[in-house]
């Protein structure tokens, strides 16, 4: 072989190993070794999570009086087929300052609301806005009690937030508001949000 012949073939070889371009080196395929990937070797879970958004709204005429400007968004979504659970983001504003408020999903949106399951807190700063993230399962929450000696499976697909404390209240409803059993400590004020203007959750 030529000296000539012989630095071409040097330097093809070279920019095959590099991977120069031009060089004729196949580019690694989606799913190959080495890629990204969120669980490793490289491989992505099909698709993007669903994502469901829900706009709470006070829970009575009230009430809206008394927060004209409030806003209390969520935003679910939707990777418990992936994670073990979903993810579920609330964020608010024009909310009373430094108020608590409990989370819950519920089989109805109002009263009497059926069965529910307490979530989480939110809490206002003294703007009145908040934001806070929970991880559980959303999309297939359910309740399952004994009914006439029947277990019987309700589904929660509504959201509520209540005052946390019974006296968060007052400022609109006075003193002598009900108090509720919507808190850890099984004294909270009435509902002050809820979906019944939304989208439902998603039945599983």
């Amino acid at each position: 072989m030529s000296k000539h012949k012989f630095l071409v073939a040097v330097a093809v070889a070279i920019g095959v190993a590099a991977g120069i371009p031009g060089s004729h080196r196949v580019a690694a395929q989606p799913g190959e070794h080495g890629g990204p990937g969120e669980h490793g070797g490289g491989k992505e879970p099909p698709g993007k999570p669903e994502v469901v958004e829900l706009n709470l709204t006070p829970s009575s005429a009230q009430l809206a009086a008394c927060m004209p400007d409030a806003r209390v968004d969520v935003t679910v979504r939707l990777t418990t087929d992936l994670r073990g659970f979903d993810v579920f983001h609330v964020q608010a504003t024009g909310l009373p300052p430094d108020t608590t408020f409990t989370v819950f999903l519920i089989e109805q949106a109002g009263p009497p609301f059926g069965a529910a399951e307490y979530i989480g807190d939110f809490t206002s700063d003294d703007h009145g806005m908040a934001d806070n993230t929970f991880r559980l399962i959303v999309a297939e929450a359910f309740a399952s009690t004994l009914v006439d000696g029947h277990r019987v499976r309700v589904d929660l697909n509504q959201v509520g937030a209540w005052f946390a404390d019974p006296t968060g209240d007052d400022f609109c409803l006075g003193p002598d508001s009900p108090v509720t059993p919507f808190d850890g400590d099984n004294e909270a004020g009435v509902q002050a949000f809820n979906s019944a203007n939304t989208t439902p959750l998603p039945a599983p």
